[in-house]
């Protein structure tokens, strides 16, 4: 009697390796390299393409400056310490209440110091009164990183932490030290009139134009320094800062124009 064999035995094994025709999933060795050296040359063409691309696009990309600029909104105004919400509450014969206030005027100002400033490959006086903007070439030039003008924080007298290393908080006369943002441009970001403190106040238009950080490392912002000396306590004060100047439109809110509110709390 006859042995009886099924004719699917084996089928699904040969889909994957055929030792008669010595086939894995339906090609041989060399059918499998042919293929393969064809993909990884069509692969690595499009890799080159696609590199390639992004090589030329490169090229045609300024490292100091946008390639297209729409329209150049003016620096925000801004202001230390750092308060959540912006509202700063504290009381004065507390110093835990406070203690987070101090702690970011200090590590802010301390980039301000003299003895930071004493390079003269890297700082510069700029006068010790607002003059007209100071140019320091153009960004495509072959000018290696630009100077910075010094900015001293003596200059915030009472808000300068050098006396009163609480900037005024211990004694219910908190300060606030008031910057612009710091926004890349080229062009002039307008007339600024000075009003404030110790007769100083304002941004002198000798520390613009500010070129980045790759030519203006060091780059060190003018500062405003705002005491509070007449606060009354136990009762919210809403402080609204605006910065005056011709790229600044007076009403606006919005794009041209930055507000930034804080209310100050002080319990006796």
């Amino acid at each position: 009697m006859g042995k009886c064999e099924n004719p699917s035995d084996g089928g699904w094994r040969k889909t994957f390796w055929d030792p008669e025709k010595k086939q894995f999933l339906g090609r041989t060795g060399e059918s499998w390299l042919k293929i393969s050296v064809f993909y990884v040359i069509f692969y690595a063409f499009l890799c080159g393409i696609f590199i390639g691309s992004i090589l030329v696009l490169l090229m045609t990309l300024s490292v100091y400056k946008p390639k297209y600029q729409d329209k150049i909104v003016p620096s925000g105004l801004s202001f230390l310490p750092y308060a959540t919400n912006f509202e700063i509450i504290f009381k004065k014969d507390d110093p835990s209440s406070y203690e987070s206030y101090v702690k970011s005027l200090k590590k802010f100002i301390e980039q301000y110091n003299d003895d930071k400033q004493t390079d003269d490959m890297k700082y510069e006086n700029c006068g010790a009164f607002p003059k007209p903007y100071i140019e320091r070439g153009e960004l495509e030039s072959n000018a290696s990183q630009r100077k910075s003008c010094r900015f001293s924080r003596s200059e915030l007298q009472g808000c300068s932490g050098e006396i009163d290393t609480t900037f005024g908080f211990k004694e219910g006369k908190p300060c606030l030290i008031v910057k612009l943002n710091r926004i890349q441009d080229k062009g002039k970001i307008g007339e600024i009139k000075y009003f404030g403190f110790a007769g100083r106040g304002g941004f002198p238009l000798q520390y613009y134009p500010y070129y980045g950080k790759m030519l203006h490392p060091n780059y060190l912002q003018p500062l405003v320094g705002i005491k509070f000396t007449n606060l009354t306590m136990n009762r919210a004060l809403s402080v609204e800062c605006r910065v005056y100047g011709s790229s600044y439109e007076k009403d606006s809110r919005h794009g041209l124009f930055y507000t930034y509110a804080s209310n100050v709390l002080v319990s006796i």
